[in-house]
């Protein structure tokens, strides 16, 4: 089926048959944010996703419904509500988007420490993620993209940044070696060894740490901060293929393999599209291996640039669909404001924030 006709299918049957049946279980009309919120929850389908791990014992409380808890965080990301305590309340005050949630009562809301408990088991199970990679399964695989256009964001963390262990360099000696002499070789650079590993692999060799960044703005000017930083590839229509969190201070570059490797196992698609920060041979060369196109902006080095060809020119224009992206990431759905500590919880709190946008975008397309 394709994916108009997906979208289409799916919208039909939450606007014949999901809204009014809202209609008639609500005092008042669901508002229009509160429909969107439905329309939200019924693609993503969060609760899919939720571990059967947490199930009643012998011992101690029986846990609260963890599927409700799930779905109360979709909602958070939504309406940009900034704390866990705002969320309580939010909850408590509207009825309509308490039961959305699956809380039928207000004393079923949890307290605050009990939704903190379920955010940090959504994290370890990487909720969010398992359902964006569904998404893209469901929505994009069978579709052959256009372009993927890759960048970087800046994530403000809540935590102070890790010291920097520096581990101390084996003096090499100069010169040729002497007859007979056996030196070791010089270790591989990381884009070197990155070409050999599965993307899995190459993902988990990248620093997670919060630490102190330094990028160049819009403007040219150079800005830091304490957190970490969020990669992403993006289509033409503004849906997330892969999402990657690592430390503030690693260059683009190292993430930009990981990347090809992780989007072409999930969707098929033709170009690569990268800014100046991505210009390196063994990027254009793993690009060509999946086959795809690298149209890369070239890095100067103090040399003089030939421009692109006027076709790639006209193509590299679409790579501002990924600075859309990060600002609506960032403006609507959350990433501007991180209140966890952790990589495990970053991730997870910008993972919603991105089957959000995934969401939205679906029902924009209408």
């Amino acid at each position: 089926m394709k994916l108009t006709n997906k979208i289409s299918w799916l919208m039909g049957r939450v606007q014949k048959s999901l809204f009014p049946h809202l209609d008639e279980c609500f005092d008042t009309p669901p508002t229009e944010q509160e429909k969107r919120l439905v329309s939200i929850l019924e693609i993503v389908q969060v609760e899919k996703y939720v571990s059967n791990r947490t199930t009643y014992q012998w011992r101690g409380r029986k846990p609260l419904d963890r599927q409700s808890l799930a779905r109360a965080f979709v909602a958070k990301t939504l309406y940009r509500i900034p704390t866990t305590s705002d969320l309580i309340r939010t909850l408590q005050a509207t009825k309509n988007l308490r039961r959305i949630c699956g809380f039928s009562a207000m004393g079923e809301i949890p307290s605050e420490s009990t939704f903190s408990r379920a955010f940090a088991e959504f994290a370890a199970s990487e909720l969010a993620t398992q359902a964006h990679d569904s998404l893209v399964q469901e929505y994009l695989a069978d579709e052959l993209l256009g372009h993927i256009s890759r960048d970087s964001t800046a994530i403000v963390g809540r935590e102070k940044p890790a010291k920097k262990v520096k581990e101390p360099k084996k003096p090499r000696k100069r010169g040729r070696p002497a007859k007979g002499e056996k030196r070791e070789p010089a270790p591989l650079k990381r884009l070197d060894r990155q070409v050999a590993l599965s993307a899995e692999d190459a993902v988990l060799e990248l620093p997670t740490l919060c630490d102190r960044g330094t990028k160049k703005n819009a403007k040219g000017y150079k800005t830091s901060w304490n957190g970490y930083k969020l990669h992403l590839d993006i289509n033409d229509t503004g849906f997330p293929i892969s999402a990657l969190v690592t430390s503030a201070s690693i260059h683009d570059s190292q993430v930009a393999i990981p990347l090809i490797k992780q989007s072409s196992s999930k969707v098929n698609y033709l170009y690569d599209l990268m800014d100046a920060a991505y210009d390196a041979k063994r990027i254009n060369e793993t690009s060509r291996q999946f086959g795809h196109v690298p149209i890369i902006d070239k890095n100067a080095r103090g040399r003089e640039v030939i421009p692109m060809a006027p076709h790639e020119a006209e193509r590299y224009k679409t790579r501002s669909i990924v600075e859309w992206a990060n600002g609506r990431l960032k403006e609507d759905f959350g990433a501007s404001n991180v209140m966890v500590k952790g990589h495990c919880k970053v991730t997870q709190h910008l993972m919603f924030g991105v089957i959000v946008l995934f969401a939205d975008q679906l029902m924009r397309l209408l």
